[in-house]
């Protein structure tokens, strides 16, 4: 695990984007040795004064998806909200609650982008880096790339592409829905990504283990006295 005490976290923008610089020439685009026996959701949620951050992490066995272990905490926001700076917020509160895991997921699905990224180093892969985990970014929307709407069946999917290059995917998880947008984040492959993502997905077009860390990240937030 990469250990970066918070008195020397970034504090400006020009600061973060050095860091960034730095760091997204660490990441791994590498198979995986085997399919995950446990994958796990990160998600964090700040208060609305801007001034505590909510982070969750939730453990289910692959491919059975049954619940197998949460963490939760809570701490102060340590960067302001930029575009494209999400992991300066997100990183620390989500790596505290990592570290309460007993059971240790072998794939972590992150709430935000990998390398689909103006710098390659989105929240994913900053995490994976961080964590040394194999890391998915599963984002609700794009931050970079341009691609074709996928068919509205579950399982239909088109890349997402930018500066001529295939930086996600743009996958259709339940039929008629929104589509989430794909990329990976660290030691790992995008047609692995793509098949860990499906197989995580029950009803909703959220895969099970982000939508159960999203839903404690939020309780955290409303059993905090403002």
């Amino acid at each position: 695990m990469m250990k970066t005490p918070l008195n020397s976290w970034p504090k400006s923008y020009q600061e973060a984007v050095a860091l960034q610089e730095v760091l997204r020439r660490r990441v791994e685009l590498t198979p995986l040795f085997r399919l995950p026996r446990y994958v796990a959701g990160a998600d964090a949620i700040c208060d609305r004064q801007d001034r505590q951050i909510f982070g969750a992490v939730a453990v289910y066995s692959f491919p059975e998806l049954e619940l197998i272990e949460e963490a939760g905490v809570s701490g102060v926001c340590p960067f302001p909200y930029r575009t494209g700076l999400l992991s300066f917020r997100e990183v620390p509160i989500l790596a505290a609650a990592f570290t309460r895991l007993k059971q240790k997921p072998d794939v972590l699905l992150v709430d935000g982008q990998g390398i689909a990224h103006p710098r390659g180093l989105g929240l994913a892969s900053h995490l994976g880096l961080v964590l040394n985990i194999p890391t998915i970014g599963v984002a609700k929307s794009r931050l970079v790339g341009k691609g074709e709407e996928p068919d509205w069946e579950a399982g239909a999917v088109s890349p997402l592409i930018w500066q001529g290059k295939v930086v996600g995917l743009i996958l259709r998880t339940v039929s008629g829905k929104k589509p989430l947008y794909l990329s990976v984040g660290h030691r790992l492959t995008l047609p692995e990504s793509r098949q860990i993502v499906l197989t995580c997905v029950r009803r909703y077009r959220i895969p099970l283990p982000l939508r159960q860390a999203d839903l404690l990240s939020r309780r955290l937030r409303a059993s905090t006295p403002s």
